[in-house]
């Protein structure tokens, strides 16, 4: 991950403290911790991430059918339905 942007972000000291111990706990730094839950927050996926996630889904070679095929699995017909 290529950290190159710098913020500055003020907290009461008891919230401070917390999340330093917190940190600590899991053997991070306060600014990993706090970027893992700004990204957790607000739904962040880097690209690099998502990349992954599509290799390892193709790495898994499930079979796959035609798009015609996948609806008439999918989609049950009028008289299936009760």
């Amino acid at each position: 991950m290529d950290l190159s942007k710098k913020t500055t972000v003020l907290f009461p000291p008891a919230l401070h403290e917390h999340l330093t111990r917190l940190a600590a706990q899991r053997r991070t730094s306060l600014g990993d911790l706090v970027r893992r839950a700004c990204e957790s927050q607000y739904d962040f996926v880097s690209a690099e991430d998502r990349l992954k996630a599509v290799h390892d889904l193709a790495a898994l070679s499930l079979p796959v059918g035609s798009v015609a095929e996948m609806k008439r699995q999918s989609v049950p017909e009028p008289e299936e339905i009760s």
